[in-house]
C-alpha cells in the first residue's frame, strides 16, 4: 500500500475493536486493529525494534481485554521480569483510550539481538505478568498473576484465564510495520474468541484415563490445554489457531472480512465497533500532587541547577517544570 489516499480510504479502519459472537458454536470475542494510536507510542519513544514489538503485542491484548470492562475504570497489564525487557506498563482507560510504556536493558537487549533470541519470550524472561481491573476503589480493585516462564504474552494470557477466570479462550496476536509514502508505521493486532455454553456442564475437563478400562475399550482425549472435549470449542479453537499475523495488520483488510472468512460457515454476528485513542493520564495538577507527596528533603534533593523542579511523564514525555515556592505553598498550578 503506498500513498496519501489509501491511508485515508482506510483511516475508519484502524483504532477500533469490533465485538462479534458465534452463536452456533457457543463463543464470543473482539478483534482489534491499532494503526496511528500504537504507531504515536512507539516513534514517541524511539524504541529499538524488538521492544516495540514486544510492547505493540502487550499493548493489543490490553485493548482487547480492556474494552469488556461495562464500566469506566481502568484495566492494566504490567510484567515484571529478568529478561532484557525487564518491565511494561500498558493502562486502558474505559472506554477508550491506553498508554503504554516500556523499561528495558540496552546492553542486555543488543546482545540478545547478537545472538539470535529475540522471541517475546526470551525477551521478557522469567518473572511476572499482572493483570489489575480497578473501578476506583480499594474495594473494587482485582488483581490476576501469571509466572512468566520465557513463554509468549498469548500464552501467557492463555494461563491468565485458565486459573483466574476459568473461561476457555484463544488469543492471536501481531505486531509490524508498514512503508508508505509518510515512512513507516507501526501496526498492531489481536483477536480473542472465549468459549461460553450455555450449559456448564459443557466447560467440564476431560476425564482423567481410567487406568484399568476394559481391553480394546477407546479412552478420548482432548488435545485442547484447557482440556475441555467439545466440538463446537474445538472448532472455533482451530480456526483461530489459523489467523496470520498479516491478516491481522492488513490496512486493507477489514475486522467484519476476517470474521466472515473465520466464520462464514457458522455466520458471526458483528455489533458496533469501539474506536480507541493513545491518550496520556498525567496532567500538571497529577504530577504537582505527585511532588506534594514526597518529603521535604526529596523535593530539595530535586531541584535543578535553574531552581526548578521538573518531572518527564515516561509515558507521553511531556515535561513539567515547578517553581519550589508553588510546590510548597500548594498553589494552584498556573495554565
Amino acid at each position: 500500500m503506498a500513498g496519501s489516499d489509501a491511508i485515508t480510504q482506510t483511516a475508519t479502519l484502524d483504532d477500533r475493536v469490533v465485538p462479534f459472537t458465534v452463536p452456533d458454536l457457543d463463543v464470543r470475542g473482539r478483534v482489534v486493529r491499532l494503526g496511528p494510536s500504537i504507531d504515536t507510542v512507539l516513534e514517541r519513544h524511539g524504541y529499538p525494534e524488538p521492544v516495540s514489538r514486544v510492547l505493540g503485542e502487550a499493548a493489543a491484548l490490553t485493548v482487547l481485554l480492556g474494552t469488556a470492562l461495562k464500566f469506566e475504570g481502568r484495566f492494566q497489564l504490567q510484567t515484571k521480569s529478568d529478561g532484557p525487557i525487564s518491565m511494561l506498563v500498558v493502562d486502558f482507560n474505559a472506554p477508550d483510550n491506553f498508554r503504554a510504556v516500556a523499561h528495558f536493558d540496552e546492553e542486555r537487549l543488543q546482545q540478545a539481538i547478537a545472538a539470535g533470541a529475540t522471541s517475546t519470550g526470551e525477551l521478557l524472561g522469567e518473572g511476572h505478568l499482572g493483570m489489575t481491573v480497578d473501578q476506583g476503589t480499594q474495594a473494587t480493585r482485582y488483581q490476576g498473576v501469571v509466572t512468566l516462564t520465557k513463554q509468549s504474552l498469548e500464552e501467557a494470557a492463555h494461563q491468565y484465564f485458565r486459573q483466574s477466570e476459568q473461561i476457555p479462550s484463544r488469543i492471536r496476536l501481531g505486531v509490524g510495520s508498514i512503508v508508505n509514502g509518510t515512512g513507516r508505521h507501526w501496526r498492531a493486532g489481536g483477536l480473542i474468541v472465549q468459549f461460553m455454553p450455555h450449559s456448564p456442564d459443557r466447560l467440564r475437563a476431560a476425564d482423567l484415563h481410567p487406568g484399568d478400562a476394559p481391553e480394546g475399550h477407546e479412552i478420548l482425549a482432548s488435545d485442547d490445554p484447557d482440556g475441555i472435549s467439545d466440538d463446537a470449542w474445538a472448532e472455533a479453537r482451530s480456526l483461530v489457531e489459523t489467523v496470520e499475523d498479516h491478516e491481522l495488520l492488513d490496512p486493507m483488510l477489514e475486522s467484519e472480512r476476517l470474521l466472515y472468512r473465520l466464520f462464514h460457515e457458522r455466520g458471526a454476528r458483528v455489533f458496533e465497533p469501539i474506536l480507541v485513542h493513545e491518550e496520556c493520564r498525567c496532567s500538571r495538577e497529577r504530577v504537582l500532587g505527585m511532588l506534594r507527596g514526597f518529603s521535604t528533603e526529596d523535593r530539595r534533593a530535586m531541584i535543578a541547577d535553574d531552581g526548578t523542579l521538573g518531572v518527564t511523564c515516561e509515558f507521553c514525555s511531556r515535561r513539567y517544570t515547578f517553581e519550589p515556592a508553588e510546590v510548597e505553598a500548594g498553589l494552584s498550578p498556573s495554565p
